[in-house]
C-alpha cells in the first residue's frame, strides 16, 4: 500500500519586487517619486536611467533659504550619479525646477539627493569613500567605472564633513611624530589621540617645526588643549619646546619606540665604523652581513643565528660591546619605580662613557639631557596605548605606498585623515550598500 505524497500548492501569483519599490524603501527621496526606469548604454557598458519625478503637489525647496516657495520654471533634464547596480552605473534622471523666492530671487530648487551643482548623489559619494578606505583610489576608479578625481572629490566631501562633525572633547593622551610623504625631506607632523578608548588621527600640519606642531594646540583650543595629561613624543627639539609652552603641566613621555631606535642606530653605526676600520687595517672583518644579527632581540632570531651570534661574542669587537651593551639597556623597561629606573639609568649612562664607542657615548648623553622625560614613563605606564603612534605611522605609511606617493599635499592630507581619523558619518546612513 503506497503512502500518497503531498503536494507543495504552487503559487498563482508571482510576487515580484520592482526597482523603484527597492529604492523607495532604501532612498526615499520625500517630496519626489521614482518613476519609470529605462535602459541606455552599450551591451559592454550598460546604464541604468532612474527617472524621478516631484510627488503631486509638492511645493520646491529654495536652495538659498531652504524654504518651500512657488514655481518658476523647469530646467532640462540632468543627470545625477547613483550606486552601481550589478556592475552598472545607475543614474536618477530629473528636471530641475527653479522657484521664484521673494527673499533670494530666482533660485534652482534644492534637491535631497545632492547639493548644490554636484552630479553626484550623496549615497554614491559615501558608497565610493567608503570603499576608498580599502582598495587604492586607482582601483577604486577602476571597478566602479569612474575616475581618480571623482574618487578623490568623494573622499574630500566625506573628510571635510567628518572634521566638521567629530567630537573632540575628553582627549587625555596624545602622540606626536613626524612622517615623511614625499621625497626629498619632505615632512608631515602628525598628532594622534592614544587613549586606551580612543585611538585616532587628530591633526596634520606640514612640515616638522614647532609652528606646525604649535597649530595643533590653536586647533583643539586652550579650553581642552588643558584636558590633556599625557604626551608622547620622540626626542625633537621643537616638539619639545613646544611642550613646554603650550602645555607644561602634562606628563611629556619619550616614546619607547624612538628611544630604542636611536640605541640601534648607535649600533649600527659602531658596526660600519669597526667594518671600515678592519678592511683598512688588513685585519679579518667578521661583521660581514651581522647588521640585523645585532639589531634583532634574542627571542626573534632564528636557530642559525643563534649559533652564528654565540660564535661572534666570544671574539673582542667594539660592535660585540655595544651589542651587550644594548642588552644590558633593555632591563631599564622592567623596572617598576622610577628610583629603580634612575639607579640603572645612571650606571648604564656611566659604562657607555666609559667604553670609548663613540656612537654609544653620544647616545648617553642624549639619555642624560632627556632624563627627566625619560623617566616618566615610569608614571604613565598603562595610563595610554604607549605603542599606538608607531602603529599609526606604520599604517599611514601603508596608506602611502597604497596610493603609490601623493601628488600634493592635499592630497596626502585627505588621505590620511580618511584612513587613520576615525571620522563620523552621518547618521542618514543607514544603508551601507557594502
Amino acid at each position: 500500500m503506497h503512502r500518497a505524497r503531498s503536494r507543495v500548492p504552487t503559487p498563482r501569483t508571482t510576487h515580484t519586487m520592482r526597482l523603484q519599490s527597492i529604492l523607495h524603501r532604501l532612498q526615499p527621496q520625500p517630496g519626489f517619486v521614482y518613476d519609470q526606469i529605462t535602459w541606455s548604454g552599450t551591451r559592454k557598458r550598460p546604464r541604468v536611467h532612474v527617472h524621478v519625478r516631484a510627488r503631486k503637489g509638492a511645493r520646491a525647496v529654495c536652495s538659498g533659504c531652504w524654504k518651500k516657495r512657488r514655481g518658476y520654471d523647469t530646467l532640462d533634464e540632468r543627470s545625477f550619479t547613483f550606486v552601481p547596480l550589478w556592475g552598472m552605473a545607475v543614474f536618477f534622471i530629473y528636471a530641475m525646477r527653479r522657484v521664484d523666492c521673494p527673499s533670494c530671487g530666482v533660485k534652482v530648487e534644492m534637491v535631497p539627493w545632492s547639493a548644490g551643482k554636484s552630479q553626484m548623489t550623496h549615497a554614491f559619494v559615501w558608497f565610493i569613500s567608503s570603499w576608498a578606505r580599502v582598495l587604492s583610489w586607482t582601483e577604486t576608479a577602476r571597478r566602479f567605472q569612474s575616475s581618480w578625481d571623482t574618487v578623490f572629490r568623494c573622499v574630500k566631501h566625506a573628510v571635510e564633513w567628518g572634521l566638521k562633525h567629530r567630537n573632540l572633547d575628553g582627549i587625555r593622551s596624545i602622540g606626536v611624530d613626524e612622517l615623511a610623504w614625499k621625497k626629498g625631506h619632505k615632512y608631515l607632523t602628525v598628532v594622534y589621540q592614544i587613549d586606551h578608548g580612543c585611538r585616532r588621527l587628530l591633526h596634520i600640519a606640514r612640515d616638522r617645526t614647532s609652528a606646525s606642531f604649535s597649530s595643533f594646540f590653536d586647533m583643539l583650543g586652550d579650553e581642552r588643549s588643558k584636558e590633556i595629561l599625557f604626551v608622547a613624543s620622540d626626542m625633537w627639539k621643537a616638539f619639545l619646546k613646544v611642550v613646554k609652552a603650550r602645555c607644561a603641566v602634562v606628563v611629556h613621555v619619550l616614546d619607547r619606540f624612538h628611544v630604542m631606535q636611536l640605541m640601534s642606530k648607535a649600533i649600527d653605526e659602531t658596526r660600519r665604523q669597526e667594518v671600515r676600520s678592519l678592511r683598512a687595517s688588513g685585519r679579518q672583518v667578521h661583521l660581514t652581513k651581522t647588521r640585523w644579527l645585532l639589531l634583532k632581540r634574542p627571542a626573534n632570531l632564528t636557530h642559525d643565528e643563534r649559533v652564528r651570534l654565540r660564535d661572534l661574542v666570544t671574539i673582542n669587537l667594539r660592535s660585540v660591546r655595544a651589542y651587550l651593551l644594548k642588552e644590558q639597556f633593555q632591563h631599564f623597561w622592567t623596572y617598576r619605580t622610577a628610583k629603580g629606573g634612575l639607579t640603572f639609568l645612571t650606571e648604564w649612562t656611566r659604562s657607555a662613557m666609559r667604553s670609548r664607542i663613540e656612537p654609544l657615548k653620544k647616545f648617553a648623553r642624549t639619555l642624560r639631557t632627556h632624563r627627566r622625560e625619560l623617566l616618566n614613563w615610569f608614571f604613565a605606564r598603562g595610563k595610554f596605548a604607549a605603542g599606538a603612534t608607531e602603529g599609526f605611522n606604520n599604517k599611514a605609511r601603508i596608506t602611502t605606498r597604497k596610493a603609490y606617493g601623493f601628488r600634493t599635499y592635499d592630497h596626502a592630507n585627505i588621505a590620511l585623515y580618511h584612513a587613520l581619523g576615525a571620522l563620523p558619518e552621518p547618521e542618514w546612513l543607514t544603508h551601507r550598500f557594502c
